[in-house]
């Protein structure tokens, strides 16, 4: 029997939105399992959160891994994965630096958790890989998130056919499935997508995209039966229950449960699989990746909030909360920079087997690994 996410009722109120924030539901707060329960977190209610005082269960230890082959050093790094055997690390790299046009080298990478490279492979099909999910299989899905512009074709003529696609691997390189028509922006039902940021799989083998990376970007979430087939989408742009500004990434749990990193709208949005609305949680920051881990913990990381324009009030680093409740129970730091006093973290998060958590890195570049204290 499914666990409903629990709904703390009176969230609208600051000071006990300050105390569900902290501290969680508390042991008389009530689980309500109807979708349309009124006991989200609003914004507003969120608005004062400081992940101050909260344990940070992590060592660091940034620049993690071997170089990628084919460069001098590391490019952006935003879709990482867990392999099937729930130790080793997939990422997809931006060959070097953000883009891939003109470049043949592998953009899919294996590494053990010792950061040895593995395997590589991938060169050559994508534009600027953006968002990784290793399914149930060990395949692996990778989207790319653009089209060349015409400045970008000036210099690359021929690279038109790369872009607005997700591109679905075996774990030896074979490419067994193309979601979209590669070069080209539509809608899915034209077979078609516009800005894919990152791909899910569920339990009966349903297929997630989330669409819409920039301001104009479409906003929203398309289905397809495992053999691609598209069977519906949800959401538009917006800011209210169900509507997205940029769904920069997608979980599924294993209990249902349909997780968005609702990015611009300094979100976590919860849907069941069928796309209805279960509940928004502001307190895990501005989250560019959402992870759920085998134990149902939350992972977010936020490498954008604490500008006086953009999340203001909260702090840059790994926010770390129950996936049911989503009471926040711990906070890591980000990255301590030169640049900025606000520090700076990552944008694609996952848990292997034994607690260790991997973030890419898309403004340091490469990977860092945080090991259990």
């Amino acid at each position: 029997m499914k666990r409903p996410i629990s709904r703390c009722p009176g969230a609208a109120l600051p000071l006990a939105a300050a105390c569900l924030v902290l501290f969680g539901c508390g042991a008389g707060a009530e689980a309500d399992s109807s979708p349309a329960a009124d006991a989200t977190l609003s914004a507003e209610a969120a608005a004062d959160l400081q992940p101050v005082g909260l344990p940070d269960p992590y060592f660091m230890m940034p620049n993690w891994g071997e170089t990628p082959p084919g460069r001098e050093e590391w490019g952006r790094v935003s879709g990482v994965g867990v392999d099937k055997d729930g130790e080793h690390i997939w990422v997809a790299e931006r060959c070097g630096f953000d883009l891939c046009i003109g470049s043949d080298v592998p953009v899919v990478l294996e590494y053990a958790p010792d950061g040895t490279l593995v395997k590589s492979f991938g060169g050559g099909i994508f534009m600027r890989p953006h968002g990784l999910h290793v399914d149930a299989d060990g395949n692996i899905w990778v989207t790319d998130v653009r089209s060349p512009s015409a400045d970008d074709l000036a210099e690359h003529p021929g690279e038109a056919a790369k872009g607005h696609q997700v591109v679905k691997f075996s774990p030896d390189g074979d490419v067994l499935m193309v979601l979209g028509t590669p070069g080209e922006a539509g809608d899915p039902q034209d077979g078609k997508l516009n800005q894919p940021n990152d791909v899910a799989t569920a339990p009966n083998g349903d297929v997630y995209v989330s669409e819409g990376h920039g301001p104009n970007g479409p906003g929203r979430i398309s289905r397809f039966t495992s053999d691609g087939r598209f069977i519906e989408s949800f959401g538009e742009p917006g800011e209210g229950p169900g509507q997205f500004r940029v769904p920069h990434a997608l979980a599924i749990d294993a209990e249902g449960h349909l997780f968005v990193a609702d990015r611009s709208n300094n979100r976590v949005q919860v849907f069941d699989l069928d796309g209805t609305f279960v509940a928004e949680w502001h307190q895990f920051g501005r989250p560019s990746d959402v992870f759920v881990s085998y134990d149902e913990r939350l992972f977010t990381v936020d490498y954008e909030s604490g500008e006086e324009d953009t999340n203001p009030g909260y702090r840059r680093g790994v926010y770390i909360g129950d996936a049911q409740t989503g009471r926040v129970t711990g906070f890591v730091p980000g990255h301590e920079v030169d640049n900025t006093p606000l520090g700076m973290a990552g944008e694609g998060i996952v848990m292997t087997s034994d607690g260790t958590l991997y973030v890419g890195e898309v403004v340091l570049r490469g990977m860092t690994k945080y090991v259990p204290r």
